[in-house]
C-alpha cells in the first residue's frame, strides 16, 4: 500500500485573485468587447481553485487522482483549479464506544465502555491510507476495549485490576489506541472507561461475593486490633504484681474481650478477676 503524508498545496490569497480577474473583465470590456466573453469563459474555468477554509479545518487537493498537497490556512484561498478538495475536520472529536460485553482475564462476562477523544493530525493519511477514518476510529476502538478486557481482571487486591487501576488501564488503552491508529493520522488526546460492571447473568452472585470478602475484610480487621488490644491488657495485669492471673482466667478475659469488640450485638460479659 501506498503510503501518503500531508504536504504543503500551491495556494494563494483568494481575494487578490479575484480582484485581478474583475479588473481584466473590465478592460475587455472597455478596450475591446469581444474579448469580454473569452474573459469570461476562462474566468467561470478558473474560478473552479476558488476555497473557503474554516479554522481548524483542512482542504486535501487531488488533480485528475494525484496528490498535490494539503491546505491548512483558514480564510479565503486560490488553489489548483480543475482539483478536488476534500474537506478534513482536524477538531477534537468526543467518540463514545458502545457498551461492549467481553471476558475479563479470569474469564468472567462483563460490559465495558469507554470515552475516546481523537483528532486527525495528518489529513493526507486520513483520506488516502483508510477507506473511512471515522469508521476505522470506531472498530479499533471496539477491538482495542475487547483485548485490553482480556488482559485484566475485573477485580483484584494484589495486581492490576479494571476497577482498581482506572488511570493506569486508560493510559493502556491509549496507548494501544495511537499504535492502530497511526496509520491514519489520528492523534488520540485522552481515553476513559465510561462504563464498567459484570454482565447481568453473573451480576447478582458477584455482588453476593464481594459482601462476603468485604465482611470477612472487615472482621479480620477487627479481630486483629481486638487482639492487640487484648495483649494490652494482659500485659497490663502481669505488670500489676498485686493481680494474679491463672492461665484459665486468662484465657476467659480474651474469650470475654474477644466477644465484646467483635459481636454486632451488645453484650454483656462478665469478667472474674481473682487477685
Amino acid at each position: 500500500m501506498q503510503t501518503i503524508n500531508d504536504r504543503d498545496a500551491w495556494s494563494i490569497g483568494g481575494f487578490p485573485f479575484l480582484l485581478g480577474w474583475l479588473v481584466l473583465l473590465i478592460i475587455a470590456a472597455v478596450v475591446f468587447l469581444p474579448l469580454v466573453v473569452p474573459v469570461a469563459v476562462i474566468g467561470v474555468l478558473l474560478a473552479t481553485g476558488f476555497t473557503i477554509i474554516q479554522p481548524n479545518e483542512a482542504r486535501v487537493i487531488t488533480f485528475f487522482g494525484s496528490y498535490k498537497g494539503t491546505l491548512r490556512q483558514s480564510g479565503f484561498l486560490y488553489t489548483i483549479p480543475f482539483s478536488l478538495k476534500k474537506r478534513v475536520p482536524l477538531k477534537l472529536i468526543n467518540f463514545v464506544t458502545d457498551q461492549l460485553k467481553v471476558n475479563d482475564r479470569n474469564g468472567n462476562p462483563i460490559e465495558i465502555g469507554a470515552v475516546v477523544v481523537w483528532r486527525v493530525s495528518d489529513a493526507a493519511q486520513a483520506t488516502f491510507n483508510v477507506d473511512d477514518y471515522r469508521t476505522f476510529v470506531e472498530n479499533q476502538s471496539d477491538i482495542a476495549i475487547r483485548t485490553l478486557a482480556a488482559h485484566y481482571p475485573y477485580d483484584s487486591e494484589s495486581e492490576t485490576s479494571l476497577r482498581g487501576n482506572i488511570d493506569e488501564i486508560a493510559e493502556k488503552l491509549q496507548q494501544a489506541l495511537q499504535a492502530k491508529l497511526a496509520i491514519a493520522g489520528i492523534v488520540i488526546e485522552e481515553t476513559r472507561l465510561s462504563h464498567l460492571a459484570y454482565a447481568a447473568e453473573i451480576a447478582v452472585a458477584m455482588l453476593k461475593r464481594q459482601q462476603a470478602v468485604a465482611i470477612f475484610q472487615a472482621r479480620r480487621y477487627m479481630v486483629e486490633n481486638a487482639l492487640a488490644i487484648i495483649d494490652d491488657v494482659i500485659k497490663h495485669f502481669d505488670a500489676e504484681k498485686a493481680i494474679s492471673m491463672s492461665d484459665d482466667k486468662k484465657a476467659e478475659l480474651v474469650n470475654s474481650l474477644l466477644i465484646v469488640m467483635t459481636s454486632d450485638k451488645e453484650t454483656s460479659p462478665v469478667l472474674n478477676i481473682s487477685k
